[in-house]
């Protein structure tokens, strides 16, 4: 493992944060303080010390499951679960096209409205992160993510009148602000952009919204949805390339012909799953997610043209659609060629993304104002904690 690594909420992490809830609240030191006592006690095994050993292992998982807090960090759960549902509707304000416009009456301008909910957002994004640094909620996972995600996009924020302090929080500057382009706001709070910004923050949001203590069941079915199209994309890819696909069947008059309807299905899958995978994988804070979802856009851009002969077509906001009867009249011979080549290719990329997206237990000692893991010892951890 890199010493930083990014992460995005998986099981190894709630562990991580239940064993830290355990260790900083003195519960496994008074329950392996008690299981070595009884044990130096008494000069032989015995069946009443592997009774007392696995009652104080019993307790053990019992106190990771609900360990117990001291008053400060209960008001810092509280605060936090509180402050992401505050936070998520400053997200969705600016995502809101009537913000960038001004008031039917006049009286306040767009201008103003604009600077009004960046001074909101970042308020409620402190709040979040000022909580998160005290609470033992496996959530904190989800706002790392989202502070990954706003130090990535640091410069942006910056031409808006937004900087990133040492410690994570934010710092407004209003005069920047109120000079700023606003439609760069817009741009990157986009909800029409599903790897903007803004939507990048809201997901981890929704995601840690879901979530108390525990892996949601939103997190898991994203995460599910997620492989499924991405492997479900690299699978409709190769059978695009495939000569079994495109083997020669008899019409009723006893012509060879392409069964047409059969190579338009896995052409229809195939956009179908593009968009899946993208929509689905857009929460996902790994470089590896990251870059190769950006090779397959890259890739689909460059093809553009040769993609719209058959009927399919992409978007501003990388979103395909398929045309049934272009598909159909294409030359399913030039169809299959070029599959050979552009989606061979991107099938790659996908077997990537699908790699990358399974599930894995990761272990860290730490994580940094930036939202990444520091494995080198406890100092990192300190700084977000």
């Amino acid at each position: 493992m890199n010493a930083n690594q990014s992460f995005f909420g998986g099981t190894g992490n709630n562990n991580f944060f239940s064993d830290y809830a355990s260790i900083r609240n003195g519960s496994y030191r008074r329950l392996l303080k008690a299981y070595y006592g009884r044990n130096n006690n008494s000069g032989t095994a015995s069946s009443g010390t592997r009774a007392n050993t696995s009652n104080v292992l019993e307790q053990i998982l019992a106190e990771r499951r609900n360990p117990k807090v001291s008053k400060q960090t209960s008001e810092a759960n509280s605060k936090l679960t509180s402050g992401i549902s505050t936070l998520t509707s400053a997200v969705k304000t600016l995502q809101n096209d009537k913000t960038y416009t001004a008031s039917e009456d006049g009286k306040t301008s767009a201008q103003d409205k604009v600077v009004s909910a960046l001074k909101k957002y970042v308020t409620e994004y402190n709040d979040v992160v000022s909580a998160a640094k005290q609470s033992t909620l496996s959530k904190t996972s989800h706002v790392a993510s989202m502070m990954k995600s706003t130090n990535a996009n640091a410069d942006k924020l910056k031409e808006i009148g937004i900087t990133i302090n040492a410690n994570g929080t934010l710092q407004f500057i209003e005069n920047q602000a109120k000079n700023a382009d606003i439609s760069k706001v817009q741009n990157l709070f986009s909800s029409k952009n599903s790897m903007s910004y803004g939507s990048t923050v809201l997901s981890r949001l929704q995601f840690a919204g879901g979530t108390s203590g525990t892996t949601g069941s939103t997190e898991k079915e994203d995460t599910v949805t997620s492989i499924s199209s991405a492997a479900a994309f690299k699978a409709d890819s190769k059978k695009l390339a495939s000569d079994e696909l495109y083997e020669k069947v008899k019409d009723q008059n006893g012509k060879e012909t392409y069964d047409i309807d059969k190579i338009f299905s896995a052409a229809k899958s195939f956009v179908k799953n593009y968009n899946g995978m993208f929509d689905a994988a857009k929460s996902s804070t790994d470089s590896g997610v990251a870059t190769n979802l950006s090779y397959i856009k890259d890739k689909t851009e460059k093809n553009k043209e040769a993609l719209a002969q058959f009927g399919i077509s992409v978007d501003a906001n990388n979103k395909m659609t398929i045309d049934e009867d272009t598909f159909k009249k294409s030359d399913m011979s030039n169809v299959q060629k070029f599959f050979k080549d552009y989606g061979l290719s991107v099938a790659t990329n996908a077997s990537l993304v699908d790699h990358y997206l399974t599930p894995m237990s990761k272990n860290a000692n730490g994580y940094t104002p930036a939202g990444t893991y520091n494995v080198q010892g406890a100092s990192q951890f300190n700084d977000f904690i």
